[in-house]
């Protein structure tokens, strides 16, 4: 297998809810995933962020730790509620200084830091006035945009929007697995759009802000979407339009799918997207982030016996696939891995590739990619963790496929740096290629961390 380019860029990411924890020291202001975690019933265990994995307080110590990795970059995000604790208003000093000294401690050690604005932790106040529903929360965010932009654009040269914005309206307004918890499909759809628009404005705030050429980015966990057979080419069609498209459109095309729109007539009438929305939504960007850890496979429902929905997320009171309810969401073979999540690493070449055939002008970087396993520590203190280097192989050597087929990739981004929160999974899956002991606080490297090291020291995988 070829080397990978002399200029990709090799790294690791976090987000802050699930490491940072000082949920509520130095003027942070609740978000909703503090709510959300609060909440009894919702987080596996219990379980909060309120500590994570104390990198508020252990700051050096995680950087020493990605400086040993020798990665040339550190996909982090900021916590919005940390630096402007209800949404709007002036920047909390205390906060922002945090990631101040989270920045210059990259630069100081070569690596590149990479800022995400927004990785799921919407300020409470926010949501209580209506959250992404909302319009008004869109230029709350661009505005928050500016305000990162100004403190931080000089030295941040990477900067992505949104993670994950299917997520966000999908999973937090339509199935309500993640917060806030609400399960209202129109009020989804938009979200969707306000997610797209902020998007938009937030670009716009940060090329005025920010250093000249620093690049703009957004991350989609865009799904890599298959028929059982050739008779669901409907449904591939329709979960596409749902999951990929309807932020692919706006984003890179200044408009939304009329099948999208048709498809979910039932729902909603769209009228939340105004004239000038989609042309805002649309701005250059500099490279694309994929988070990716498999394929989706669906197929037409007959309508025979119990219909399945095994589309990897947790089933909530409504379905994140709003107006598919005659489509199957098949479990596919195994092996799987801990969150019960198909590896098939094949889904990522033909992602990355499809994205090359549609946007031939846009870079990718893989902005996640990981997998969670029991892991166990062993008498000796070690954690022999061969099947995420297994699954970390895999997925790199589908990236250099890709490459060799002509995609202009980038870079990757593990996920995770370190076990952490995992959403409404609580503590009970870890991503992390650096062990967190959860009383101690202590960082262990696994065997993937030194794999990885090695790696990325030699720019190509071992044979």
């Amino acid at each position: 297998m070829p080397a990978f380019p002399e200029t990709f860029l090799w790294g690791t990411a976090t987000a802050a809810y699930q490491v940072e924890g000082a949920w509520n020291e130095d003027g942070r202001g609740p978000s909703i995933w503090d709510t959300f975690s609060h909440t009894p019933g919702l987080v596996t265990g219990g379980d909060t962020g309120d500590v994570a994995c104390d990198h508020y307080h252990r700051l050096e110590e995680d950087l020493d730790h990605l400086a040993a990795l020798g990665v040339g970059a550190y996909r982090f995000s900021i916590s919005w509620p940390r630096v402007q604790p209800g949404g709007r208003g002036p920047v909390n000093g205390p906060g922002l200084d945090f990631y101040q000294r989270l920045v210059d401690g990259l630069l100081a050690r070569d690596i590149a830091p990479v800022g995400t604005l927004y990785h799921w932790d919407l300020p409470q106040e926010l949501e209580d006035a209506g959250g992404w529903p909302n319009r008004d929360t869109a230029r709350r965010f661009a505005e928050y945009a500016r305000l990162m932009g100004e403190a931080l654009g000089d030295r941040v040269r990477t900067w992505i929007t949104l993670n994950e914005p299917w997520c966000s309206a999908y999973l937090g307004y339509a199935s309500g697995v993640h917060a806030p918890a609400r399960t209202e499909p129109a009020a989804a759809l938009a979200a969707l759009h306000h997610l797209n628009l902020g998007h938009g404005l937030a670009v716009q705030a940060l090329r005025s802000t920010a250093a000249k050429g620093a690049q703009m980015s957004v991350t989609l966990n865009l799904h890599h979407v298959r028929g059982v057979s050739e008779r669901d080419a409907d449904a591939v069609r329709r979960a596409d339009g749902l999951a990929n498209r309807a932020f692919l459109g706006p984003m890179l095309e200044g408009a939304y799918p009329r099948d999208l729109i048709a498809d979910t007539a039932s729902v909603t009438d769209w009228s939340f997207v105004r004239d000038g929305d989609e042309a805002t939504a649309c701005q250059p960007l500099d490279v694309l982030g994929v988070n990716y850890y498999n394929p989706t496979l669906v197929r037409q429902w007959d309508g025979d016996g119990a219909r399945e929905t095994a589309d990897g997320h947790q089933d909530g009171a409504t379905s994140p696939w709003i107006a598919c309810e005659d489509i199957e969401f098949v479990k596919q073979p195994g092996p799987y891995t801990e969150m019960g999540w198909n590896i098939d690493e094949t889904g990522l070449t033909e992602l990355l590739l499809r994205l090359h055939r549609d946007y031939p002008d846009l870079p990718t970087m893989i902005t996640e990619n990981g997998a969670a396993f029991p892991d166990q520590v062993s008498p000796d203190g070690r954690v022999r963790d061969l099947d995420r280097v297994d699954y970390l192989h895999r997925h790199l050597s589908a990236v250099n496929e890709a490459i060799t087929a002509g995609a202009d990739v980038r870079g990757y981004f593990v996920w995770s740096l370190m076990d952490n929160f995992e959403w409404a999974h609580g503590y009970a899956k870890r991503f992390g290629i650096l062990r967190v002991d959860r009383e101690t606080m202590e960082r262990t490297w696994k065997d993937s961390a030194h794999w990885y090291r090695d790696v990325v020291a030699a720019g190509k995988l071992p044979s």
